[in-house]
């Protein structure tokens, strides 16, 4: 029976007016790569995926892609299949702060300066922790560029995580915009495994490995 494996991936794009919004620099390439590695195993695979530049393998039979632009419609998209998944692999940069107040006509350049009040956006990783069942294996991810280990550890326990995808931006050919990554996957009971540095295609297969081991 193919396992069922929901994953978010690429950023989101909060709006502050019908021209601008507030964004981050990930491109979705580590997720579309998860997502070819679990075609490649035969698994049916959900994924929600944010504004991005690629291109998706979308007329797999075995793949459902959604699109979706800003934190708030991830979160309800992945909402919908919360009891659905077995593996659940959260490699979107989700936005934390959205505008409060979204501008229906483009802001004028009038003044000096422009106020913009963010509000917080839901933390779909915390939500899907909490909601957790003991059949289900739910993945996260990390990027830091400081007390990487530590917050990456607070993260795994505070979003309940059966383990976390660790990213530094102190790693040369790690993060955003590139085609490789360097990772440091971080279970429960501080059991940690630091992995070199690969190509994003390679990472994805060394991830869902990982995680095939935890089944």
């Amino acid at each position: 029976m193919k396992k069922k494996v929901l994953i978010t991936a690429g950023p989101t794009f909060e709006p502050i007016d019908p021209v601008r919004f507030i964004g981050n620099r990930s491109t979705g390439k580590m997720g579309l790569e998860i997502v070819l590695e679990a075609l490649k195993k035969n698994f049916e695979v959900k994924a929600i995926v944010g504004p991005n530049a690629l291109s998706w393998p979308i007329h797999n039979s075995n793949l459902e892609y959604i699109k979706v632009e800003t934190a708030q419609e991830m979160f309800e998209e992945a909402s919908k299949w919360i009891d659905w998944y077995e593996i659940g692999i959260f490699a979107a940069a989700v936005a934390d702060y959205r505008v409060k107040e979204i501008s229906n006509q483009k802001i004028k350049k009038n003044d000096s300066e422009l106020t913009i009040t963010l509000v917080k956006n839901p933390d779909i990783l915390a939500h899907f922790g909490r909601n957790k069942r003991d059949n289900q294996i739910l993945i996260g991810f990390a990027l830091e560029t400081e007390n990487e280990i530590k917050n990456a550890q607070n993260k795994l326990v505070n979003k309940n995580l059966n383990a976390i995808v660790l990213n530094s931006l102190n790693d040369e050919g790690a993060g955003f915009q590139r085609s490789t990554n360097k990772i440091t996957m971080i279970y429960p009971e501080n059991r940690i495994e630091v992995y070199d540095l690969k190509s994003k295609d390679q990472v994805a297969e060394d991830i869902l490995n990982a995680i095939l081991k935890q089944d």
